[in-house]
């Protein structure tokens, strides 16, 4: 292989690929929920929320406790879930099995490293120093970071612009239909996909290069088929 061909650039989701995030997302919709004199939501209901930004997860989580109110009452809504999530993302959030070791093996190997998130970046930050992943990453991009987010292309082609890596040598890891939909419009050399995420389409249904059934599978996906 061409070594201007070879990979160089590894860019993840965060949320349902890294970390599995969805208790912290509860407690802090639950509390906006308690604040309103709502009933809370269980965690499946909040899984099947978690994929298209913060925004959409507040308006999903108030549309299924009771209707969502109108758009200025939503906006200052929206505020106040966003006080109290970045205050505390990470209490309840733990990285999945295998994903520090794994992302440590990919640095040893000469990988730059880098998520690609639909969270707001202040969040995103925080989450990542709090469970001590930062370090093991090259580049951050959150879903306010550009104008676009996830399944736009944006946030990925910038990421790795960031990264000075062109997307023919970059993979994407991701749990969810928005990331395969960012990586195949940014062209990137390979998709993978973590069966243990947030993806409200069958896996099946989404053009993938590959279904991970575990993190430390990853470093051997990644080079099947020369990618």
């Amino acid at each position: 292989m061409s070594t201007d061909n070879a990979l160089a650039a590894v860019v993840f989701d965060l949320d349902g690929t890294l970390v599995d995030s969805a208790e912290d997302l509860r407690a802090a919709s639950n509390a906006l929920l308690a604040e309103l004199g709502r009933p809370p939501l269980d965690l499946a209901t909040i899984k099947s929320f978690i994929g298209d930004g913060v925004a959409k997860l507040v308006e999903r989580v108030l549309e299924a406790s009771g209707g969502v109110p109108e758009q200025a009452v939503e906006r200052m809504l929206l505020r106040r879930f966003l006080d109290i999530y970045e205050a505390d993302p990470s209490s309840r959030t733990r990285p999945y099995p295998g994903v520090v070791e794994t992302l440590q093996a990919l640095r040893s190997q000469g990988l730059k490293l880098g998520i690609c998130t639909n969270k707001p970046i202040i969040a995103t930050q925080r989450l990542l120093d709090d469970l001590g992943l930062r370090p093991l990453v090259d580049a951050v991009v959150g879903g306010d970071s550009f104008p676009s987010r996830k399944p736009s292309p944006e946030p990925l082609l910038g990421l790795l612009a960031m990264l000075r890596v062109a997307p023919a040598r970059a993979a994407m890891v991701g749990d969810n239909e928005h990331d395969v939909a960012a990586a195949r419009a940014a062209a990137v050399a390979k998709v993978l996909i973590m069966r243990h995420g947030y993806s409200r389409v069958p896996l099946e249904r989404l053009d993938h290069d590959g279904v991970l059934d575990s993190f430390s599978d990853l470093p051997g996906r990644l080079f099947e088929g020369g990618a």
